[in-house]
This record gives structure tokens, sequence and C-alpha cells, in this order.
């Protein structure tokens, strides 16, 4: 916004100590010369008719230079204390403004660390460091994830280029295989789209809320995947309460399904269980997705919310994922205002809690 210039916060700091200090002996000396003025009367002396009092004019001409002396004092005395003082107090804040002018133009690695007690200017200072390092820290990963994006979009326009350039230097290749092929990659692309303009649009919370209730949803998703479970040998269990909330049915159904999902495909081969549990409590509703499965570091299962992170067994099993699955979680839930933990259990596996807030009476 281009303003026109004004004086200094400093400045007017400077001014209205000076005014504060000035007016109250502005104030005591009228007070006195008014005093003077009115009860410094004339005092005769009848036998020798002579005054043994002098008068009030006499003792203001007498009084004025010294608080014309006494005034000039306290407003040099004013403006140059108070210049000081505002600077010192302003200091703090000098800082702060040269830290987000280094972080305007995107420099986000630096930090105030103003030294000192507690008062508003550290407190401004302390927030402001804390938002510089939530910045970066977004940044990076946005970075990251626009990296890993590239990278697994060039994949299969690779493999369909190299399909492609095979099949136009063999004119004797199968026809119907390189289809194939072609569209099982063509499919995993557009898989990839979908999952992230659903990352998108989840993050930009451009949805309507409604009623939602986490059980039916969990329920659902169970039913649409007990064929990948009985596939692969896991048995699922669900149980809980009715948990209701509000939000995107298709997000949280998105959710839901995507936590089932990649309980069952990271999962004991042939013997493995998942536990989907439901809870209602005071001001939240908890969905809690358990597996058995491989053991996790506390270090690696941080790690699963970012963007096409793969575990080991992601990487070499059949069922590889675009490795978004849990970030859409991640996304989904921060955009209904919850909390996602991940958590190793104590054998094997992950136990993964989404906590929502739990639908209000205003709300239904």
């Amino acid at each position: 916004m281009d303003r026109a210039p004004g004086p200094s916060v400093r400045l007017k700091l400077t001014l209205s100590y000076t005014g504060f200090l000035i007016l109250p002996a502005v104030l005591v000396l009228a007070a006195l010369a008014a005093f003077l003025l009115r009860y410094q009367e004339l005092a005769w002396d009848n036998e020798a008719g002579v005054i043994i009092a002098p008068p009030g004019r006499f003792l203001l001409r007498s009084f004025a230079p010294a608080a014309a002396t006494v005034m000039t004092f306290l407003l040099v005395f004013g403006l140059v204390g108070g210049w000081i003082l505002a600077g010192r107090m302003l200091a703090p804040l000098t800082r702060i403004m040269d830290a987000t002018r280094t972080a305007a133009p995107g420099s986000l690695s630096h930090r105030i660390r103003l030294p000192g007690r507690r008062d508003e200017f550290r407190e401004l200072a302390d927030a402001f460091d804390a938002m510089l390092a939530l910045l970066e820290a977004h940044v990076a990963e946005q970075r990251r994830f626009a990296a890993n994006a590239s990278h697994e979009l060039r994949t299969p326009l690779a493999i369909s280029k190299t399909l492609l350039d095979v099949a136009g230097t063999d004119p004797h290749h199968d026809t119907g295989e390189v289809i194939d092929r072609l569209r099982a990659v063509n499919a995993r692309a557009i898989d990839l789209t979908e999952a992230l303009l659903l990352l998108s649009r989840a993050d930009q919370r451009s949805f309507t809320r409604e009623p939602v209730d986490l059980s039916l949803l969990a329920e659902e998703a169970t039913e649409t995947l007990l064929p990948l479970a009985e596939k692969h040998g896991v048995t699922i269990e669900t149980r809980g309460d009715v948990t209701p909330t509000s939000g995107s049915p298709a997000l949280l159904q998105q959710l839901t399904t995507n936590l089932v999902h990649n309980a069952i495909v990271h999962n004991l081969p042939g013997q493995g269980m998942v536990w989907v549990t439901t809870s209602a409590h005071p001001g939240s509703v908890i969905l809690t997705v358990e597996n058995t499965g491989e053991k996790l570091t506390p270090q690696l299962v941080s790690t699963l919310t970012e963007p096409f992170q793969r575990s080991t067994e992601r990487i070499h099993g059949d069922q590889a994922g675009l490795g978004l699955g849990l970030a859409i979680v991640a996304t989904i839930t921060r955009a209904h205002d919850g909390t996602l933990t991940l958590t190793p259990r104590d054998t094997s596996g992950l136990r993964i809690t989404v906590q929502l807030p739990a639908r209000t009476h205003s709300q239904s």
C-alpha cells in the first residue's frame, strides 16, 4: 500500500513524553502565579505611610524569569530524554521490522531471538519467529512435494514414451501387449493426478460442511474394501459408538477409505488384522485404525504423512500405491480442524488416530 510520509513513532512518543512533562509544570506555575496575584495585597503602615509588603505584580516580575528558566529546562530535558527513552523502547520493534524486511523477499531462515524478559514486544518477536519457522517448514514441504510430484508424473510419461518407441521400431511387436501396458500406465497417471487435485481441494477448504457420522463412513469403507482384505488374508474388526461431526462427506469418506486401505495393504500376508474403532468424547470424536504389520520406528512413522513417502514394504509390495494416501488423510484432517496422530504399535504395525470436533446442536 502506498502511504503518504508522516512523523515517526519515535517522534510522536518524544512529543508525548515532553507534553506530559511540561503540562504539569505549566499548571503548577500557573497556580502559583494566580496565588501570588490573589493573595499578595498591599500592607500599609498607617503611622509611617509606607508599604511594608511588596505588591503581587512586583513578585510576579521577580518570579517570571525563574519560571521561564524552569520551563525551558523542562522542555529541553523532555525532548532529549523523551527521544532517548523512545529509542530504547522502540529498539525491539526496529529489530522486528528489520526481520520482516529480510523475510519479505523469501529469506525465511532469519530469526529475531529477542533477549530479555517477557513483555509485549518479546511476545510479538517470539510469535513472529514461530510464524517464520512454520512458513519455512511449509515452503520446504511444498518444494519437496513439487519435486516429488514432478518425478512421479514424469515416470509414467517416460514409460509411455519407451513403449511407443519400442513399438515404432519393432513392427512385429505385439500391439495388444503395448496397448495393455499403456492403459495401465495411463490409469496410474490419472489416479496420481486425481490424488493431487484432491490434496489441493482439501487444503483450500473449498467445501460445504454437513452433518457426518464417522462410524457410518468407517462401516462403508470396511464393506467396500472387504474383497481386498480377503485377497490379502486380512481380517477386519469394526466396533465403536456413533460419532457425529461436521464436514465434507466426500472428503471424510476418502479419509476413512485411505486409512482402511493403508491398514490392509501394509499388513502381514495371510494373517493380518485390522481394527477400526470409533468413539465419542465431550467436544470431539475419534476414529482409530490399527493394523498388524512390519515393525516400525518412530522416526519412520513421523515421515509417513509427507507426500510420496513410502516404507520399505510399500516400495517393494504389489500394492505400491501413489505415496499420497496418508498425505491426503493429513490434509483432510487439517482442513476439518482435526488432529492426526501416528504411533507404532508395541508389537508390530501402526496405530492411526483421527480426532475431529464433535458436531454441536447448532450445526445439526
